[in-house]
């Protein structure tokens, strides 16, 4: 998925499909209620409004196959986020080719897309331009978690994420 993804985003980029802005209003909300999850890294707002974490990438869970530590990501997610108000910051691309919006997911002040890194439910997964000021501070959270076998750094003999 990871190449599939960067590709996918970067072709969109490229060709305008997605479309870039200072992190304003002008993105998507601000704030929303998580409907549901999705998967690890993505989640459905109330308002119909599909949002994927920005910097990192989550082992699948609705592919099919079940990649390992896929359901974790996803069941975490879940606990964090579903029926709960979260606070949503954007970067300079605001929406990929698929319609999601590209955000920093917060609840309660947490910010999940470092929890899902931090806690090895996700590795990083950066396209410019989007995270380039963030890239340093998610490299040093994928790189404890690995050090520490935290999460699916632990428990997976492949990562699929990664």
């Amino acid at each position: 998925m990871k190449v599939s993804l960067h590709t996918t985003l970067t072709f969109a980029v490229g060709f305008g499909a997605a479309w870039a802005c200072d992190g304003g209003e002008r993105c998507g909300p601000r704030s929303g209620t998580v409907l549901r999850t999705i998967d690890g890294d993505t989640v459905e707002l109330t308002t119909g409004e599909r949002v994927r974490y920005l910097m990192i990438d989550t082992p699948e869970s609705t592919n099919g196959k079940g990649d390992c530590f896929g359901t974790e990501a996803s069941s975490f997610n879940r606990q964090a986020v579903e029926g709960r108000e979260i606070t949503l910051e954007y970067d300079e691309v605001c929406e990929d080719d698929y319609g999601r919006l590209l955000a920093y997911v917060s609840v309660g002040g947490r910010e999940v897309n470092k929890l899902m890194v931090e806690r090895g439910y996700a590795c990083v997964l950066q396209i410019p331009p989007n995270g380039e000021a963030r890239a340093d501070e998610f490299d040093d959270l994928e790189y404890a978690a690995r050090q520490g076998m935290v999460g699916l750094w632990g428990a997976c003999e492949e990562v699929t994420c990664d």
